[in-house]
């Protein structure tokens, strides 16, 4: 249980104790950067001199991200029009299932690019080791992405970084709603994210310029070879980033005690803590570290807690019913569900998330908790919901201390299926805590609270076969 007396620094205090965390990075600036994603993207793709690295789920492959390509193959050319060697290199990592499917994907957008610029850029498609054998036979190109995929989203310009949920799709740029920050000129966090999204490529296949894919020498395939021995080198080769981020935290720390002996305390406000979890090969950091926030929320405390598709793990549910904070779950209505309106099985996904909430409310109000738990319904017309995170507040306090934000949806997939990765900013400045509390507000004050009379609604029925089958598959969506 969280303390009346519980702090800022208790919060750092107990973040580092989450097993294999990256100790916390100061933030140097930090914005909220919405309607600018697109634009934001593509003027820093164009002054970036050393670095543009990016990780999605998948990029699109409509003019919005043609224009991305195009910006990125700008800023190739004028560093080798430059009067030195050139500096810039540019790596994406995508999924390899999403980034294959159909005839024009993400990697005819991005073959261009590799075939004229070789040796500045690399392209990674991240293979789930659970796709395979007669699995990767049977399974439709169209649904082999719920075994497991590459959710991280984060886009960083040299030393600056956008932490999103967001993917490289035109309905991000337009009318798609999802949270983004940015953290400018930190390059600690940029470098832990460069190396963590190497990291995975190197697990990964590799696109060639005749679009053929092969594996970095010594690694293991992702489908052919052993499924152990793949998680086993995969896993080794990621956490070196992030022991490496510890060991260089720590001596940076030493290093400053030495140089600011005798400077005041306290001078930091805010800190930034990368969480990564990729259950599939044994890492776990952001389980553990949201399983001890959401268990140690007091009860004068308050969480609101965002996630386009509502499907909370049976152990966060429970902490969540559980505990003695004050909850507000925001979630997508059905008609600004990504899937709403879609053809055959997959146009019954929304039907499904209303049967997930209603069973969720109804526990919440057998255990009589309805003035603790509250659940919204984000409704904007002609716009679709995918944000995700949370903002924690301590006792008394009207302005958030803590937020998550990144890939994580707090579902299934996020904690055992998927590679996800997300920031814990913990801060103690005033203007950083006004911005977050905006950016709070403003997704809730389009939604609607939901009561037992919403799931009445004719809209909110649920066919017999839906109910029937969502306990087999919510597993994997």
């Amino acid at each position: 249980m969280c303390p009346p007396s519980f702090s800022i620094t208790a919060f750092t205090r107990f973040l580092k104790l989450a097993q294999n965390t990256p100790p916390p990075s100061n933030a140097h600036t930090l914005t909220k950067c919405h309607v600018c994603f697109c634009f934001s993207r593509q003027a820093r793709i164009k002054t970036a001199k050393r670095r543009v690295v990016m990780a999605s789920l998948y990029l699109g492959t409509g003019q919005l991200e043609q224009e991305l390509v195009d910006c990125m193959e700008e800023a190739l050319v004028r560093s080798q029009d430059s009067a030195h060697t050139p500096d810039l290199r540019v790596s994406i990592l995508l999924d390899y299932t999403r980034g294959s499917r159909g005839q024009v994907n993400s990697r005819t957008m991005l073959l261009p690019l590799l075939q004229r610029f070789t040796s500045q850029m690399r392209v990674s498609l991240y293979h789930t080791p659970d796709l395979r054998g007669l699995l990767r036979l049977l399974v439709p190109q169209r649904f082999n992405e719920t075994i497991g995929v590459q959710h991280i989203k984060a886009y960083l310009f040299d030393d600056s970084i956008i932490i999103s949920g967001a993917n490289l799709s035109d309905s991000y740029f337009t009318n798609r709603q999802d949270r983004y920050v940015l953290l400018e000129n930190c390059r600690e966090v940029a470098d832990f994210f460069s190396e963590l999204v190497d990291a995975v490529g190197d697990v990964s296949l590799q696109l060639q310029p005749d679009d053929s894919v092969t594996m970095m020498e010594g690694m293991v395939h992702p489908y052919k070879g052993n499924r152990q021995d793949f998680s086993a080198v995969a896993r080794k080769r990621i956490m070196e980033v992030l022991n490496t981020a510890q060991i260089r935290q720590q001596l940076s720390g030493r290093s400053e005690d030495s140089e600011d002996e005798g400077m005041s305390e306290g001078e930091e406000d805010t800190w930034v803590f990368p969480l990564v979890q990729m259950k599939p090969l044994g890492i776990q950091v952001d389980e553990q570290v949201t399983q001890r926030l959401l268990t140690d929320a007091g009860p004068d405390s308050t969480v609101f807690l965002t996630s386009g598709y509502f499907n909370l793990t049976r152990t966060y549910m429970r902490m969540v019913l559980g505990a003695g904070a004050s909850y507000r779950i925001l979630t997508a209505s059905p008609e600004v569900n990504g899937f709403f309106g879609a053809k055959g099985v997959a146009g019954a996904i929304p039907a499904a998330y209303i049967h997930i909430a209603r069973q969720f409310y109804k526990q919440v109000c057998q255990l009589g908790q309805q003035d603790r738990v509250h659940l919204h319904e984000y409704q904007r017309p002609q716009w679709t919901f995918h944000a995700k995170g949370l903002w924690y507040y301590l006792q008394g306090q009207d302005r958030p201390c803590l937020t998550l934000i990144g890939s994580p949806n707090f579902g299934y997939r996020s904690v055992h299926r998927d590679l996800e990765a997300q920031i814990a900013i913990v801060t103690e400045n005033e203007e950083l805590q006004a911005q977050l509390q905006e950016e709070q507000e403003v997704l809730y004050q389009s939604s609607t609270e939901v009561s037992t009379s919403t799931f009445e609604r004719p809209d909110r029925h649920v066919k017999l076969w839906v109910k029937l089958v969502t306990p087999l598959i919510k597993n994997f969506f």
